[in-house]
């Protein structure tokens, strides 16, 4: 099994930009779909950025063109770059890996392990 440890959120005004990574340990992330996810108070989780196993990317329509999801497999860990934040980007932030569905895309990804996430504010 594979563990996944966020770090990198934090406080922002909007047009600033934040790297998020994810550090897992247990297995190699090559072997998974993953994907960076996020959730702000009354709203349910959505699906920001996916890279599987061949490493094909896809993104949110709400995030393309701003933010890039890469992964370090040397480093074993996964990484968002957010650029030109915005204020509704506000959000807790997980990443997750799916090893069912090893070329997940946003629509199929279905994560069976998360991170414990973490917090990325922007502000006016």
């Amino acid at each position: 099994q594979v563990q996944l440890v966020e770090s990198g959120g934090g406080s922002v005004q909007a047009g600033g930009s934040l790297r998020l990574s994810c550090e897992a340990s247990g297995r190699t992330l090559r072997d998974y779909s993953m994907g960076w996810f996020r959730q702000s108070p009354g709203k349910e989780r959505e699906a920001v950025a996916t890279i599987d196993e061949d490493g094909k990317i896809s993104y949110a329509d709400s995030v393309k063109g701003r933010f890039t999801i890469s992964l370090d497999i040397a480093k074993n860990t996964l990484f968002l770059q957010m650029n030109r934040l915005k204020l509704e980007d506000t959000a807790m932030y997980y990443c997750a890996a799916d090893f069912v569905r090893l070329t997940a895309t946003i629509a199929t990804i279905r994560p069976q392990v998360w991170g414990q996430g973490t917090q990325v504010t922007v502000s006016s």
